[in-house]
Formats: structure tokens, C-alpha cells, sequence
């Protein structure tokens, strides 16, 4: 009988990689959010999978949505991804920021607890806990330090996963993944706003991209890759917390300068900052070292910042499936 994985927030663009892999390992998958009604899903329809993937509406703060959920679909692995995932929105709403990801989790780790079984619990953590990482990469012994709300509810819903694994000794981790980016990024992720702004002005555009602080430094790696991080985690013969990083650090403007190369431009010629868009407080240095997950998960990245860039503008020149691929 094969695996069912349930993919808690499918719509967004981990879910959708994930989906793609898990579909491809043979997987049964379902896939939630908040009302599948009206999501596009429109990661799930760039892979060419939608017609593949059951979706079904399922709101995590609604304890008795998660379990009707869980006990309709029975899945042995269930991969939470859902919950607000914007740092700087989450300034902005650090209510729902902290219900969707905390008490989210927590539904969910309630909802297996009550239920039994086998089943293996995925938690998408972030390497914003870290706060400032220096240049010193952080290992899973690292101190959280969050800077923001976004960051202190990703803190607590790790923390969250680590007791009851402890306590319940329920199969569950947390990945801690770094900055993490593809195609299926939407453009409210500096990234992608950074990609689709320099094509439009290559294009013809006249516009100008305005951006905040560009000094800082992100640990930059390939979502694709980082998605088989998440699978890998779910089959070791104990669950633990794994980080998922690059090991390498570049800046913004680092960021910036090679995606207006690849279009042919001078970024200097066409950016601009905009005070509006500092955040209260930001993390200078954010850098990991995946070498835990090296050892122990057979994992390591394939791309650096180099190769997420080169995939990421090859969206407006012929990629067909969002995997970075040019097509034919």
C-alpha cells in the first residue's frame, strides 16, 4: 500500500515542490488550505500537477478542522507548511502571524496525539529564530534569538514540536530551513520582486526597482532541494531537528547585481531605496551549516546563490515546469 502524505498549506511554493517529489516517489497525496475553493494553487498547476493532488479546505486554527482532517485521510507522514510566512507582514499582523503558526501547530500535534498510530510529523521551521547569525554559521545548538514576530512564532512552534516528541514521543521534527527560493515565489518575496522587476525593465519597462535595506546578508539555497531535505527527515529511524542551508552568506545587493547581469543591465542604474520598506529590526548576517544534515540525511545543496539566481531568471527565458530547467 502506498504512502499518504497530507501537505498542510500545498498552495504555497514548498508545497507544491513538495508535492511534485512525493507524487514522483509514488506518494497518495493531499493537500490543504484554508479554503480550496478560491486558492489558485498556482504552483500546482505550474508543475502540471494539480489534477494529481486531492485538495481539501482545512483551517489549522480550527482544532476540529485539523482532526476531521486527519482522521478522514488517515496520513502517514503529515508535512506542516502552513501559517503566515512573511517577516515583514508579520510586523504588520503579529496576531494572526502568531495564531496561524503556533496555534496551528498546535492543533496539529493535539490532532496526531489523539489519533495514534504511526504517524511521522514534518514542521517547517525558519532561520529567522537564529536572529543575527554573525559570521559564524548556526548549528541546530545554535540560541534562538528572534527579531521578529514571524520569527518568535516559528521559536515557539519549534519548541512546540520538540516537547511533544519528547513527551508523547510522537515522531516529529522541525526543519530549519534557510532562504530558500524558485520561480513559484510570489512577488511579495523580495527575491522574486528583485527577478521580475530587472526582466520587465530589460523588456522595456521604465519602471524602477525600490528596495529597503540592501545590506543584508542571506544564506540563499534552491527550493526543490530543500524539499527532498524534508522527505529525507521523515524517514530516519528517529526524528530529530535538522538545519537546511547553504553554508554560503551573500548581500542584497550581491543578489541584485547578478540578477540585472543576467538581464544585461546596470542595477545601479535602475534601483533605488526606499525608506518605507525598512523593517523595525532586521538580521544583518543569517548563515547556516547544514553539516548535521549532511551526515545524518545523506543531504547536501547542489546550488548556492549562484545557481538560485541563474534558475530564477531563466523563469522569463523559457522554463517550462518552474524546476529551473530551461525548456525546449
Amino acid at each position: 500500500m502506498s504512502k499518504r502524505a497530507l501537505i498542510l498549506g500545498v498552495s504555497g511554493q514548498d508545497g507544491a515542490y513538495l508535492s511534485k517529489l512525493l507524487l514522483d516517489k509514488g506518494y497518495q497525496v493531499i493537500g490543504t488550505s484554508r479554503d480550496a475553493g478560491l486558492s489558485t494553487f498556482f504552483g500546482l498547476h505550474r508543475l502540471g500537477i494539480f489534477n494529481k493532488v486531492l485538495t481539501v479546505s482545512t483551517v489549522l486554527t480550527d482544532f476540529r478542522s485539523v482532526l476531521g482532517t486527519i482522521r478522514k485521510y488517515q496520513p502517514t507522514e503529515i508535512y506542516n507548511l502552513a501559517g503566515q510566512s512573511s517577516v515583514g507582514l508579520s510586523f504588520d499582523q503579529p496576531v494572526e502571524t502568531m495564531e496561524s503558526v503556533v496555534l496551528g501547530t498546535l492543533n496539529v500535534l493535539e490532532a496526531i496525539r489523539f489519533e495514534g498510530g504511526n504517524i511521522r510529523f514534518y514542521n517547517a521551521g525558519s532561520s529567522e529564530c537564529f536572529g543575527d547569525t554573525g559570521e559564524l554559521a548556526a548549528t541546530e545548538a545554535t540560541p534562538f534569538r528572534p527579531r521578529s514576530p514571524y520569527a518568535v512564532a516559528k521559536a515557539s512552534a519549534h519548541y512546540l514540536v520538540a516537547n511533544y516528541r519528547e513527551a508523547y514521543n510522537l515522531f516529529a521534527c522541525t526543519g530549519i530551513l534557510f532562504n530558500h527560493e524558485s520561480p513559484l515565489r510570489p512577488e511579495r518575496f523580495v527575491t522574486q520582486k528583485i527577478v521580475s522587476t530587472a526582466a520587465r525593465i530589460a523588456a522595456g519597462s521604465q519602471e524602477r526597482l525600490r528596495l529597503g535595506n540592501i545590506g543584508i546578508a542571506r544564506d540563499w539555497g534552491w527550493a526543490p532541494e530543500f524539499v527532498e531535505a524534508m522527505w529525507r527527515m521523515l524517514q530516519q529511524k528517529n526524528a530529530d531537528d535538522y538545519i537546511i542551508a547553504t553554508g554560503r552568506s551573500e548581500s542584497l545587493s550581491y543578489f541584485v547585481e547578478r540578477v540585472f547581469e543576467h538581464n544585461g543591465l546596470d542595477w545601479k542604474m535602475h534601483t533605488e531605496i526606499d525608506d518605507s520598506l525598512l523593517r523595525p529590526s532586521d538580521i544583518h548576517v543569517s548563515r547556516g551549516n547544514p553539516g548535521k544534515a549532511a551526515q545524518q540525511l545523506g543531504w547536501t545543496p547542489g546550488r548556492d546563490i549562484d545557481g538560485v539566481i541563474a534558475g530564477m531568471c531563466e523563469q522569463f527565458h523559457g522554463v517550462g515546469d518552474g524546476s529551473g530547467r530551461v525548456g525546449q
